[in-house]
């Protein structure tokens, strides 16, 4: 089982790394400056079906770490944005799949992430640049994370629904 667990995170690692880069191509920024669709975002969340906190937690770090890495963004003020947003979307997501289950499904758990995503990102903005009207943009970026949040949720549901039921054997979904 540790094996299948280590591929497992392995290969969700790998697809929010493609993700990513895919979603790098995709011009957001004449919508929403700064706003991304946040498909990477998928495997987060898979990850935190399957495997837990500590599972999915561990593919978001791995995921941000090598991506940033890859791009060379590593130590950036883009790579603390992307790792503070990536945060505090795992721990509303984590606190609204455990407690919340029973209210909201995958998609609406992935709406608060994606908000959160972005509160993460507009606090650490706020600490580089020292000035308090980046607050004024949340808003704009809130409106953008609920349909990004509602694809991406949706995206999970099916990833998650589809798997054959010996690979969610172990995991806490539908618990």
């Amino acid at each position: 089982m540790k094996t299948h667990r280590v591929v497992t995170t392995g290969l969700l690692v790998s697809m929010g790394l493609i993700l990513h880069f895919v979603e790098s191509m995709i011009p957001m920024s004449s919508i929403v400056p700064g706003a991304k669709l946040g498909l990477a975002n998928i495997v987060s969340l898979v990850g935190l079906v399957l495997f837990g906190f500590q599972g999915g937690f561990q593919i978001l770090l791995l995921r941000i770490l090598i991506g940033s890495l890859m791009a060379g963004t590593f130590m950036t003020v883009s790579f603390y944005l992307s790792l503070s947003g990536g945060i505090f979307s795992f721990l509303a997501m984590f606190l609204a799949y455990t407690h919340l289950k029973n209210k909201f499904s995958l998609i609406g758990i992935s709406v608060i992430g994606a908000i959160f995503h972005n509160l993460g990102q507009v606090i650490t903005a706020y600490f580089v640049i020292s000035n308090p009207g980046i607050f004024y943009y949340l808003p704009y970026l809130v409106l953008m994370a609920i349909p990004t949040g509602i694809g991406v949720g949706l995206a999970s549901y099916f990833t998650v629904n589809y798997l054959p039921e010996t690979f969610l054997r172990g995991s806490n979904y539908g618990s």
